[in-house]
């Protein structure tokens, strides 16, 4: 029986091949990249000395990725990466990036819901599946990470109001509106 909020556990065996305790199979670094993106948490250990790998795993499953032209991380990033490992910002930029990832998907659960929303279109036939289309669309876009910040801005405001929103809402809703009469 499989438990969806315990790690899923993968052997490294000394022949490097990898193997997924719960169905008692091989798999490859795209099968554990699978699980990752299905949701699932991986823990990837050595079954000789018991050390933890999965970190090298993850990183190698992103180098795979970056390598076959699905470039996620520009240079920029990859660059002030090497740098951190020799300056005195390796301290904070592990946080750094867990936080960000952490916004990005806040920020995608939040664009999901106020989709579904109070929005007139809801009731529309076919809204239901434009919208499972939309969010397929914004998955297969950002590789699951999406996402818009809406939190205080570097002056300490919120982006955007509750009140700026609904008015953006309206208005988007008017156009939407004056464009399908004309159709």
């Amino acid at each position: 029986m499989t438990d969806p909020d315990k790690p899923l556990l993968i052997k490294r065996y000394a022949s490097r091949r990898l193997y997924n305790t719960e169905t008692s199979d091989y798999v490859t670094l795209e099968d554990i990249a699978g699980f990752i993106r299905d949701g699932r948490e991986v823990k990837i250990i050595d079954l000789k000395s018991g050390d933890d790998l999965t970190r090298q795993y993850l990183l190698q499953i992103v180098a795979e990725h970056e390598s076959h032209g699905e470039s996620v991380l520009p240079i920029g990033v990859l660059t002030d990466l090497v740098r951190s490992y020799t300056t005195q910002a390796q301290s904070i930029v592990p946080e750094f990036l867990a936080m960000s990832f952490d916004m990005l998907r806040d920020g995608q659960s939040k664009m999901v819901e106020n989709m579904s929303a109070i929005n007139p279109l809801a009731n529309m036939p076919g809204f239901e599946a434009m919208r499972a289309q939309q969010e397929a669309f914004m998955k297969a876009m950002t590789g699951g990470i999406a996402g818009q910040w809406s939190g205080p801005t570097s002056d300490g405001e919120s982006a955007d109001s509750p009140e700026d929103e609904l008015s953006e809402i309206k208005k988007q809703l008017a156009d939407l509106q004056t464009k399908l009469s004309r159709m």
